[in-house]
């Protein structure tokens, strides 16, 4: 399994607009091959600090995200907004068990 956390910064204001500009992208994702779980989420301390959590069966799978239509459509209507981006990958097999 592969999870990823992409956490985003946006510009101050904007957050109704990337939510309009992201949702779209949300529900088609939840439809893709592979796609266990996918939710945005916003900061409880900074409203302009936005988590993408995702989960997904392969990184097969995750490479195909990057390439769907809502995909690339998101960034295009998402980047005049976002200031910061920053996305970790994860693993199970990088888990060690106690």
């Amino acid at each position: 399994m592969i999870y990823v956390i992409a956490t985003i910064t946006i510009k101050p204001g904007s957050a109704a607009s990337v939510l309009e500009a992201a949702n779209p992208c949300i529900k088609a994702t939840r439809e893709e091959t592979g796609c266990i779980s996918y939710d945005l989420t916003q900061s409880m301390n900074d409203e302009n600090t936005l988590t993408f959590v995702e989960r997904w069966e392969s990184y097969d799978n995750l490479k195909s995200h990057f390439n769907q239509p809502h995909m690339l459509l998101w960034r295009e209507k998402g980047a005049q907004f976002i200031t910061d981006r920053n996305i970790e990958i994860i693993t199970a097999e990088s888990v060690k068990q106690l």
